[in-house]
Protein backbone atom coordinates (compact mmCIF):
# COMPACT_ATOMS: atom_id res chain seq x y z
CA UNK A 1 0.00 0.00 0.00
CA UNK A 2 1.20 3.26 -0.96
CA UNK A 3 0.16 6.66 0.77
CA UNK A 4 0.96 9.99 0.02
CA UNK A 5 0.17 12.88 2.66
CA UNK A 6 -0.39 15.64 0.24
CA UNK A 7 -1.71 18.74 1.39
CA UNK A 8 -0.43 21.35 -1.47
CA UNK A 9 -1.86 22.41 -5.03
CA UNK A 10 -0.46 21.25 -7.69
CA UNK A 11 0.16 23.11 -10.58
CA UNK A 12 2.25 23.85 -13.58
CA UNK A 13 5.90 24.44 -11.98
CA UNK A 14 6.81 26.54 -14.46
CA UNK A 15 4.38 29.50 -13.87
CA UNK A 16 3.97 29.99 -10.26
CA UNK A 17 0.60 30.88 -11.53
CA UNK A 18 -1.38 29.17 -8.59
CA UNK A 19 1.50 30.52 -5.68
CA UNK A 20 0.82 33.94 -7.55
CA UNK A 21 -3.11 33.48 -7.48
CA UNK A 22 -2.87 32.76 -3.20
CA UNK A 23 -0.62 35.76 -2.65
CA UNK A 24 -2.72 37.95 -4.61
CA UNK A 25 -5.85 37.07 -2.83
CA UNK A 26 -4.55 36.50 0.62
CA UNK A 27 -3.31 40.58 -0.04
CA UNK A 28 -6.69 41.22 -0.95
CA UNK A 29 -8.56 39.74 1.96
CA UNK A 30 -5.85 41.23 4.80
CA UNK A 31 -5.95 44.52 2.74
CA UNK A 32 -10.07 44.51 2.86
CA UNK A 33 -9.40 43.32 6.91
CA UNK A 34 -7.21 46.29 7.47
CA UNK A 35 -9.21 48.80 5.57
CA UNK A 36 -12.31 47.95 7.84
CA UNK A 37 -10.02 48.50 10.86
CA UNK A 38 -8.57 51.74 9.72
CA UNK A 39 -12.26 52.75 8.66
CA UNK A 40 -13.34 52.01 12.52
CA UNK A 41 -10.25 54.03 14.15
CA UNK A 42 -10.62 56.78 12.16
CA UNK A 43 -13.81 57.16 13.00
CA UNK A 44 -13.34 56.78 16.52
CA UNK A 45 -10.52 59.23 16.76
CA UNK A 46 -12.94 61.60 15.22
CA UNK A 47 -15.43 61.23 17.50
CA UNK A 48 -12.94 61.63 20.60
CA UNK A 49 -11.98 65.06 18.62
CA UNK A 50 -15.23 66.00 18.06
CA UNK A 51 -16.28 64.89 21.99
CA UNK A 52 -13.37 67.83 23.00
CA UNK A 53 -14.57 70.17 20.87
CA UNK A 54 -13.23 69.72 17.24
CA UNK A 55 -15.62 71.54 14.85
CA UNK A 56 -14.93 69.64 11.67
CA UNK A 57 -16.46 72.84 9.45
CA UNK A 58 -15.70 73.45 6.13
CA UNK A 59 -14.54 77.49 5.84
CA UNK A 60 -15.76 77.51 2.16
CA UNK A 61 -19.24 76.15 2.72
CA UNK A 62 -19.43 76.28 6.47
CA UNK A 63 -20.73 72.64 6.78
CA UNK A 64 -19.46 69.87 8.93
CA UNK A 65 -17.53 67.21 7.51
CA UNK A 66 -19.84 63.73 9.10
CA UNK A 67 -18.14 61.00 11.12
CA UNK A 68 -19.62 59.05 8.14
CA UNK A 69 -17.60 61.09 6.04
CA UNK A 70 -14.53 59.91 7.56
CA UNK A 71 -15.63 56.46 7.33
CA UNK A 72 -15.86 56.71 3.64
CA UNK A 73 -12.91 58.57 3.04
CA UNK A 74 -11.03 56.59 4.81
CA UNK A 75 -12.25 53.02 3.16
CA UNK A 76 -12.36 54.64 -0.61
CA UNK A 77 -8.24 55.59 -0.13
CA UNK A 78 -7.62 52.64 1.57
CA UNK A 79 -8.78 50.42 -1.17
CA UNK A 80 -7.24 52.33 -3.30
CA UNK A 81 -4.11 51.33 -1.59
CA UNK A 82 -4.71 47.66 -1.76
CA UNK A 83 -4.98 48.58 -5.52
CA UNK A 84 -1.54 49.79 -5.72
CA UNK A 85 0.23 47.09 -3.51
CA UNK A 86 -2.35 44.23 -5.79
CA UNK A 87 -0.36 45.85 -8.68
CA UNK A 88 3.26 45.99 -7.00
CA UNK A 89 2.84 42.56 -6.16
CA UNK A 90 2.04 41.52 -9.82
CA UNK A 91 4.69 44.00 -11.28
CA UNK A 92 7.54 44.68 -8.98
CA UNK A 93 10.71 42.85 -8.15
CA UNK A 94 10.92 44.52 -4.96
CA UNK A 95 6.86 45.15 -4.26
CA UNK A 96 7.67 45.51 -0.60
CA UNK A 97 9.58 48.26 -0.64
CA UNK A 98 8.33 50.30 -3.85
CA UNK A 99 4.70 50.09 -1.83
CA UNK A 100 6.10 52.35 1.54
CA UNK A 101 7.68 54.46 -0.89
CA UNK A 102 4.36 54.63 -2.86
CA UNK A 103 2.51 54.94 0.52
CA UNK A 104 4.29 56.84 2.43
CA UNK A 105 4.49 59.71 -0.58
CA UNK A 106 1.13 60.08 -0.83
CA UNK A 107 0.54 59.96 2.67
CA UNK A 108 2.80 63.45 2.55
CA UNK A 109 1.14 64.91 -0.43
CA UNK A 110 -2.71 64.16 1.70
CA UNK A 111 -1.16 66.24 4.57
CA UNK A 112 -1.07 69.25 2.21
CA UNK A 113 -4.97 69.99 1.63
CA UNK A 114 -6.17 70.10 5.67
CA UNK A 115 -3.24 72.68 5.83
CA UNK A 116 -4.43 74.88 2.91
CA UNK A 117 -7.99 74.45 4.14
CA UNK A 118 -8.43 77.12 6.41
CA UNK A 119 -9.90 75.37 8.92
CA UNK A 120 -8.96 77.12 12.51
CA UNK A 121 -5.79 75.20 14.19
CA UNK A 122 -7.81 72.56 16.18
CA UNK A 123 -9.07 71.46 12.78
CA UNK A 124 -6.31 71.60 11.23
CA UNK A 125 -4.23 69.83 13.32
CA UNK A 126 -7.64 67.24 14.17
CA UNK A 127 -7.47 66.37 10.21
CA UNK A 128 -3.32 66.27 9.99
CA UNK A 129 -3.79 62.89 13.02
CA UNK A 130 -6.64 61.78 10.83
CA UNK A 131 -4.97 61.09 8.14
CA UNK A 132 -2.07 59.95 9.81
CA UNK A 133 -4.21 57.67 11.83
CA UNK A 134 -5.28 55.43 9.05
CA UNK A 135 -1.53 55.32 7.15
CA UNK A 136 -0.33 53.55 10.28
CA UNK A 137 -2.67 51.20 9.87
CA UNK A 138 -2.78 50.11 6.07
CA UNK A 139 1.00 50.89 5.38
CA UNK A 140 2.49 48.62 7.47
CA UNK A 141 -0.26 45.74 7.25
CA UNK A 142 0.18 45.87 3.48
CA UNK A 143 3.71 46.16 3.65
CA UNK A 144 3.85 43.09 5.43
CA UNK A 145 1.68 40.77 3.68
CA UNK A 146 3.77 41.73 0.63
CA UNK A 147 7.19 40.48 1.78
CA UNK A 148 5.45 37.80 3.11
CA UNK A 149 6.69 34.64 1.23
CA UNK A 150 5.24 31.55 2.53
CA UNK A 151 3.99 30.45 -0.43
Amino acid sequence: MNSMNDTGVVADPASGQTSRTHRLRRLAVTGFIATLAAMVVTTLAAALAQAVGVDFEVPDGGETIPLPGFAVVTGFFSVVGIVIAVALLRWSARPAERFVWTAVSLTAISLVPPLLSGADTAATTALLGLHLVPAAVMIPTLARSLRTRTD
